[in-house]
């Protein structure tokens, strides 16, 4: 088992050496290629591509497969999270034409319906053409969809696509009047950001989020509960048996970010230099240690540590604004507040501990390293060292990881195979084997490393880093509680959470503030938490109505949620699951407080499909026999529970008209509440069923002397019961 992939040392043919076949694939490139491109394996002269490479660096030089892959996996995080999570490539679909006036002639033995009219459009008939019929008048119900079977003339004869219901091939028999045909359904659900990002994500948006074991692991602790991503974290780990550590070596985007910095800004400055064996050569383990001790108290940090929430979250601070600003104009760029503040120094700080060290914060800080680290104790592959080994040193300088002893044997916890040592060894000593590869190797502490057994120093350093760290995540995890959300107090804040979000108290734990929700969802409807729910909420999404609504046709944010704490809803589910509802202020509301007529929620909820305001007469002034005189009072919302969603576009429009741009208002007359009855939170299930089985609760019934009552809702059967509930019951009552 030999993974020997980097580019060995070119140095001169001895005379009594026998230089080895180039392998096949070597053989067919040579052919292909100018033979200037390849170096002289015997006289030792570099061709084209090696001093091109070696322009760009030694490192590149060494081992280009792995900057190779290094650079593609950056891109490919680029472009999911700049592209893919960018919502503004979507674009409405078109309403299509649309014919009205077509008359019922005839139903014929084959169930096709002939229709005819006065002119038919150029653009009707087409064959098997897919046009959607309704009836205009009347309720303007829709029938479904048909194909184009035949036409002459000014007639038409359809198919349906698929059976009718009974009651629509009644009302297309017996309903009067005219038809109308269309290209597109009418009155359909808008769905065309979900579409788009459904048509881009060739893979998962969250996929460098979800093979972070870090975050699915952390997550799953804290919450008590099974979190999505395991599995590929699980996956990662199986490939990082056989490359040990290999997604820190070759696909961490994080990483190659470092190695940019280090290699443009860090490497320049040496005065901060720190030596490779201070007491924090071992912080990663320590910090993992911690970051999982509070995730058993039920306080998730990992988001502040782990390598890809750390630099998803920088980009979004940092990248977004611009692309945002560049393309759509500033003034669509939320402000900033202490809580951006605070992640863009971490960041910042991740990026500067490379002036200690190249590559410090992945050596010796990432907690998501130490969970590869500990993983490389079952590695099947291993860097080895043979007895040709000069002790020239240039292994130790070139290695990225300080994963080479000074003996230049191998610090297997720390080694990612990344193979840059083995394109420098002048004597091609170095060899990526198994494990159990003993062919011909080095003697160990040759020259000495003075590093020894665990003494009792050591031990004793070990315990106070471990005793640390067990203090120190339990610590943070009752001062976040201490000082966080208090949620068993209804009178704190309450953020409004995205659709589809899990109960609070979960939300909390499974969140881990990588904000990608915050990319994908247009318009910034969700925007960063600061401290209003001190450590606990910080960086959490929570919408902000004022700013914008949440818009009918996304379902964005469910989709690219790496943990489950928003739960992927198709646009079914998510266009019943309430994340609030509307209040409407009395003493403000322009009508209700009898200033001036308006009406601007009721047109923003009816244009977007929900239909959840209503209108009451509200200050309608009476003459001398008590009847309400024409034109006077006005008409003023009213919220139907039953319907609001809590999408916030309601206060979006009377906060930008009537607020922002009139300066009728200090603030919205229409704001969105979360909180106990104002919000659906489900861990699993069906929000439709959810709301069919509040409506059946709704259905007046009536007692013996004919008042009206509702029915309560039942309490639930024992597990025992429910099959037999649900056979003899089937309405639920």
């Amino acid at each position: 088992m030999r993974l020997n992939w980097f580019l060995p040392f070119l140095r001169k043919k001895k005379k009594s050496e026998t230089l080895a076949a180039p392998s096949l694939m070597m053989q067919w490139t040579m052919k292909i290629l100018p033979r200037s491109w390849f170096a002289d394996r015997v006289t030792g002269k570099p061709g084209l591509i090696r001093r091109l490479l070696k322009r760009v660096g030694p490192s590149v030089l060494s081992s280009p497969l792995r900057r190779f892959v290094q650079a593609a996996c950056l891109l490919l995080f680029l472009f999911q999270f700049f592209y893919v999570c960018w919502p503004y490539s979507a674009q409405p679909v078109s309403d299509g034409e649309k014919s009205d006036g077509w008359r019922l002639i005839e139903v014929d033995e084959s169930s096709q319906f002939h229709f005819e009219v006065e002119a038919r459009p150029a653009w009707v008939g087409r064959h098997e053409q897919m046009l959607h019929l309704s009836n205009p008048a009347g309720d303007g119900a829709y029938i479904g969809a048909f194909a184009v079977s035949d036409t002459a003339d000014n007639r038409i004869s359809l198919r349906p696509t698929s059976d009718l219901t009974p009651e629509a091939f009644d009302q297309l028999l017996l309903a009067d009047g005219t038809w109308s045909l269309s290209e597109t359904e009418p009155n359909r659900w808008p769905s065309h950001y979900a579409d788009d990002l459904q048509r881009k994500e060739f893979l998962p948006a969250e996929l460098f989020l979800a093979i972070d074991p870090l975050v699915s692991l952390s997550t799953a602790i804290a919450s008590r509960s099974w979190v999505w991503s395991l599995t590929c974290a699980a996956m990662i780990l199986v490939v990082c048996v056989v490359i040990p550590r290999g997604f820190c070596g070759y696909l961490c985007p994080l990483g190659t970010l470092i190695d940019l910095f280090d290699w443009s800004t860090a490497r320049r400055v040496k005065r901060f230099r720190v030596a490779h064996d201070g007491w924090w050569v071992h912080i990663k383990y320590y910090l993992l240690c911690g970051t999982l001790v509070a995730a058993m108290c039920g306080v998730l940090v990992s988001g502040y540590f782990a390598a890809i929430p750390v630099v998803t979250r920088g980009l979004l601070f940092l990248g977004d604004p611009l692309q945002s600003g560049m393309s759509h104009g500033w003034h669509l760029v939320p402000g900033m507040h202490l809580g951006h503040i605070f992640s863009i120094v971490l960041f910042a700080a991740v990026l500067g501990l490379g002036f200690l060290q190249p590559r410090f914060w992945c050596k010796y800080v990432c907690p998501s390293g130490a969970v590869f680290s500990l993983g490389n104790l079952f590695r099947l592959t291993e860097r080895k060292v043979e007895s040709t080994c000069i002790n020239c040193n240039k292994c130790v300088e070139i290695c990225p990881f300080d994963a080479i002893k000074p003996d230049f044997t191998t610090r297997t916890s720390d080694c990612t195979l990344c193979q840059t040592c083995g394109g420098v060894c002048p004597t091609q000593a170095i060899k990526f084997v198994e494990r159990w590869n003993l062919v011909e190797l080095k003697v160990e502490n040759d020259p000495p490393t003075r590093e020894t057994p665990l003494g009792r120093r050591g031990f004793l350093s070990l315990a106070a880093g471990s005793a640390a760290a067990i203090v120190g995540g339990t610590s943070v995890a009752v001062a976040t509680r201490s000082f966080g959300a208090r949620l068993d107090d209804p009178t704190t804040f309450r953020p409004v959470r995205p659709p589809g979000s899990v109960p609070e108290e979960k939300f909390l734990e499974m969140c881990i503030r990588c904000g990608e929700c915050f990319k994908a969802c247009p318009n910034n409807v969700l925007q960063v938490e600061g401290f209003q729910q001190g450590l606990e909420g910080l960086w959490t999404p929570m919408v902000n109505a004022d700013w914008a609504g949440c818009e009918s046709s996304c379902n964005a944010c469910g989709q690219v949620c790496p943990t489950g704490a928003i739960r992927a809803l198709p646009l079914e589910e998510k266009k019943v699951a309430r994340m609030g509802l509307a209040i409407v202020n009395e003493s403000t509301c322009l009508p209700l407080a009898n200033r001036e007529a308006c009406q601007l929620c009721v047109d923003e909820c009816n244009a977007a499909g929900y239909e959840a305001i209503e209108f009451v007469n509200v200050h309608t002034k009476v003459d001398g026999d008590g009847l309400p005189i024409d034109g006077s009072g006005f008409v003023a919302p009213v919220v139907l529970d039953d319907k609001c969603v809590g999408c916030g576009l309601c206060q979006t429009r009377c906060y930008a008209i009537n607020v922002k741009e009139k300066h009728l208002l200090t603030s919205s007359a229409i704001v969105i509440e979360a909180g106990f009855g104002k919000e659906d939170r489900l861990m699993s299930g069906s929000y439709i069923q959810l709301r069919e089985k509040e409506r059946r609760r709704r259905l007046p019934s009536r007692n013996a002397g004919g008042s009206e009552f509702f029915v309560p809702e039942p309490l639930p059967a024992p597990a025992s019961q429910l099959e037999t509930q649900e056979t003899n019951d089937p309405f639920g009552f």
